[in-house]
C-alpha cells in the first residue's frame, strides 16, 4: 500500500472535485481511497508520501493520436498534401530496429512529460508493445496499415491480425492492439471489411484518420463522390469503438454522423496548426455530442509530445476562432486531456480520473516552479488558481512523479524502468543511420494525392 498526503489533488470525477489537502492510497494497481488527508486511514505497514502541499496530483495525460517517429525536424514549412509524400520516406525506409528505438525515444517523452496512455499508429508495432512493456507505458497499438498502390509498403490486415492474436492484452492489459487503418486514400475497402472482422472476432478497438486538410476533402468528393465521413459511413466503420483522428474540414452533417454513431474524435491541435490545415471546429463537434479528447500526432509533424502544451494550444485556437476569451476553461481542457481520452478509447471506466476503484494512473507535478506560483485559494476551499496555471503556464519537465497501473515509472523526473541514458544515446546513432537511408530516397518522392 502506498499513501500519498497533503498533495493538491485534481480528481477530474464528475463534479471536477479539486481537494486541497488530499491523501491517495494505492493499493497495488488501484486507487482504493481519494480525499481529504486522514491518516487514520493509512494502514501501518504502508509506503508513505507527504507531499508538505509542494505537489499536485492529476490523473495521467492520455495521448490518443500519435505516430511514433525517430525523424523530427526535416519536412518542415509544408502544407499537408505536400508534407505527407515527404513523411512517407519514413516508412519506405525503416526497419524493425529504427521503429525499436523510435518507440523508446518517443514513450520516453511521453512519459516524462505525464503522459502514461499512447494511442500510437506506426509500423513494427511488436516492438512497440515490447519497449512500451519494459517501459510501464499503457499503449493501444494502431498498425500503420495501407494496400493501395504506390503506398503498399506500409502494414497489412494479415499482420494486423497476428499483432493482436501475440500482444493484445499483455503486461497485464497494458497493452492493446487496435485494428489500425491509414486512410481513405491509401487503404482500400477490403481493408476496412478486415478491420471491422477483427473487430468482430477479437473484440478490439478501431482507430484511423479523419479528414486532416481542406485538399483531401475535395479529393474525397471528386473521386468517391462524398465527403470522408460519408464514406466512412458508408463502409460501416462509425461506431463506439471507432476514434478518429483530426477531423478539421468537417461539416456539421458530418458531425452529426459521428455524434450519432458514438464515434470519438482526437484532435491534434498543434499539428492542425503547424501543417496549415486550419482551426477544427471543436465547439461544433461537443455541441453535436462528440467525445472529443487530444493528441499530440508525434514528433514528425509536431515536433513535441507534450500534452500540456496541446492543452493550451486547443484552447486558444477555439478562443481565437470564436472571439471569445469565455469558452474551453482550464477545466475543460484538463478533462479533454484525461477522462474525454479515456473514452475515447473505452477506457474511462478504468482511467482517466482519480476515483476510488479506479486504475492507479496519476502524475505528480512539482509546484516549486515560478511559473506556478503564488497559488491562491478562494473561501471555499476547492476553486483556486492553480488550475489555470498547470493548463496556460505548465511545462511536461515539471511533473516530478508518473505512477502507471500502481507502479512509479518515472521518480525525481527520471525514468525508473530503463537506462535513461541509454535510450537517448542509442536513439542518437540509430536516427543519424534512419536518416541516411531516408534521405538516399529524396530524389524519389511520391506525387501528392489531389484529384
Amino acid at each position: 500500500m502506498k499513501a500519498i498526503i497533503h498533495a493538491v489533488i485534481f480528481t477530474v470525477d464528475a463534479q471536477d472535485t479539486v481537494i486541497k489537502d488530499g491523501m491517495l492510497l494505492i493499493e497495488k494497481d488501484s486507487i482504493r481511497y481519494v480525499g481529504t488527508t486522514d491518516e487514520s486511514l493509512i494502514p501501518n505497514n504502508a509506503e508513505i508520501v507527504d507531499c508538505a502541499g509542494k505537489f499536485a496530483i492529476l490523473p495521467g495525460l492520455i495521448d490518443t493520436h500519435n505516430h511514433s517517429s525517430l525523424i523530427r525536424g526535416v519536412a518542415e514549412n509544408l502544407s499537408l498534401v505536400d508534407w505527407l509524400p515527404v513523411y512517407d520516406l519514413e516508412h519506405r525506409s525503416c526497419t524493425p530496429e529504427d521503429c525499436l528505438h523510435a518507440y523508446r525515444l518517443g514513450y520516453l517523452e511521453c512519459v516524462l512529460n505525464g503522459t502514461t496512455t499512447v494511442q500510437d499508429m506506426h509500423r513494427h508495432m511488436d516492438q512497440a508493445a515490447l519497449v512500451a512493456g519494459q517501459m510501464g507505458l499503457r499503449v493501444f497499438l494502431a498498425p500503420y496499415a495501407a494496400d493501395v498502390d504506390p503506398y503498399n509498403f506500409f502494414e497489412t490486415s494479415d499482420g494486423n491480425e497476428r499483432l493482436i492474436k501475440e500482444w493484445h492484452g499483455t503486461f497485464d492489459g497494458r497493452v492493446q492492439v487496435e485494428a489500425g487503418i491509414e486512410d481513405v486514400f491509401y487503404s482500400s475497402e477490403g481493408m476496412y471489411r478486415r478491420a471491422l472482422e477483427m473487430h468482430d472476432m477479437y473484440g478490439v478497438r478501431i482507430h484511423t484518420h479523419g479528414p486532416e486538410h481542406a485538399e483531401e476533402e475535395l479529393t474525397a468528393q471528386a473521386r468517391f463522390g462524398m465527403s470522408i465521413t460519408q464514406l466512412l459511413s458508408r463502409r460501416g466503420l462509425l461506431g463506439d469503438y471507432l476514434s478518429l483522428g483530426h477531423c478539421v474540414p468537417i461539416s456539421r452533417n458530418d458531425m452529426d454522423l459521428i455524434a450519432e454513431s458514438g464515434t470519438s474524435i482526437c484532435h491534434c491541435p498543434v499539428s492542425a496548426a503547424k501543417l496549415g490545415c486550419g482551426t477544427a471546429d471543436v465547439k461544433a463537434m461537443e455541441e453535436a455530442g462528440i467525445n472529443v479528447s487530444l493528441g499530440s500526432d508525434g514528433p514528425i509533424d509536431n515536433n513535441s509530445m507534450d500534452l500540456f502544451q496541446e492543452m493550451k494550444v486547443a484552447s486558444l485556437m477555439q478562443k481565437v476562432r470564436y472571439a471569445d476569451a469565455t469558452i474551453f476553461d482550464a477545466t475543460h481542457m484538463l478533462r479533454m486531456a484525461t477522462i474525454n481520452g479515456a473514452r475515447a478509447l473505452g477506457m474511462d471506466h478504468a482511467i482517466g480520473s482519480l476515483e476510488a476503484g479506479k486504475k492507479a494512473d496519476l502524475i505528480m507535478v512539482d509546484l516549486d516552479k515560478p511559473s506556478l506560483r503564488p497559488v491562491c485559494w478562494n473561501n471555499d476551499h476547492d476553486d483556486t488558481n492553480l488550475i489555470w496555471a498547470l493548463v496556460f503556464a505548465m511545462q511536461g519537465s515539471y511533473v516530478d512523479t508518473v505512477i502507471i497501473d500502481g507502479m512509479t515509472v518515472v521518480e525525481n523526473g527520471t525514468l525508473k524502468t530503463m537506462d535513461q541514458s541509454m535510450i537517448i544515446n542509442e536513439a542518437q546513432m540509430q536516427g543519424e543511420q534512419w536518416m541516411r537511408r531516408r534521405n538516399a530516397l529524396l530524389p524519389h518522392t511520391l506525387q501528392p494525392i489531389r484529384n
